[in-house]
């Protein structure tokens, strides 16, 4: 990747950051962590690799992203605004009983593709548009981003079986490998790992990335495209919280809120990257 590149990437990540904490502060609640730990995936995803439209976002022939993950709509919703598909001031409703931008990404929001929350389901609803776009030849690539706690669901795993059979090879599916969920670590409440040899056994492509790295994860979405026979799981392994010290590697921030002098340090630390990106 070109230096240039990359750069452009680590600003839009550390601004989608920003945008989603911004938004989750006028709001009082939010998930923090989770958000954090995939901002540089949604980066990498809608401002490099994902064929989509502002513009026209049902076109047929979009590629599709199904935020699994529902509850991480802070990080969802200020991508899709920073792309443009709708105005960045609607993010001061997101939470208000009247607005459409609610605690869990719903795919009446313009660039949505599926509403999330009910954990476990994203991976067939994502496995299910991949299988119809493959038999009618629309030649788009499906994604879902899943997280580590949410593939203790047995349907995840009903999926992986499905599309590694069929060979489904437009579905590229992410792991939010940050090693903590709602109730703590995963170690503590059922480890999963290890996850890669597990989604191989299914017949899956697996590649292992630092999902913080916008260049390594940039790589696997292209390895990812030229396999033919296969679908592919994106392990990344991320920090929760990730960007912003105090919040990082912490079940706190799962969907704890900062206090004022949290926020305040969260807002200058995301500054100082951005601008030191920006130069």
């Amino acid at each position: 990747m070109l230096t240039d590149e990359k750069r452009k990437l680590e600003l839009m990540a550390a601004t989608i950051r920003k945008t989603a904490l911004e938004t989750i502060h006028t709001a009082g609640s939010g998930h923090i962590g989770g958000s954090f730990s995939m901002a540089d995936i949604m980066a990498v995803l809608y401002f490099k690799a994902m064929n989509v439209d502002p513009k026209n976002p049902d076109k047929p022939d979009r590629d599709r992203l199904v935020v699994s993950k529902g509850h991480c709509s802070p990080v969802t919703y200020a991508t899709l605004a920073l792309k443009g598909f709708f105005p960045i001031e609607h993010l001061k409703t997101f939470r208000q009983i009247d607005s459409d931008l609610s605690g869990h990404v719903e795919i009446h929001v313009p660039g949505v593709d599926m509403s999330g929350g009910s954990l476990g389901q994203g991976l067939s609803v994502a496995l299910g548009m991949a299988m119809y776009a493959k038999a009618n030849k629309i030649g788009n690539y499906v994604h879902a981003i899943m997280g580590d706690g949410e593939i203790q669901e047995g349907q995840i795993w009903e999926a992986a079986m499905c599309a590694g059979f069929y060979k489904v090879n437009n579905l590229i599916a992410f792991v939010d490998n940050n090693q903590i969920q709602l109730d703590g670590r995963l170690t503590e409440v059922m480890d999963p790992n290890p996850i890669d040899e597990k989604f191989r056994a299914f017949n899956w492509n697996v590649i292992n990335v630092n999902g913080q790295d916008v260049e390594e994860i940039a790589d696997a979405i292209d390895e990812a495209k030229k396999c033919q026979d296969k679908p592919t799981m994106i392990v990344a392994h991320t920090t929760k919280g990730a960007g912003v010290s105090v919040f990082e590697d912490t079940p706190r921030f799962h969907g704890g809120q900062p206090t004022p002098e949290e926020y305040e340090q969260a807002i200058k630390e995301l500054d100082d990257r951005i601008a030191s990106l920006e130069v």
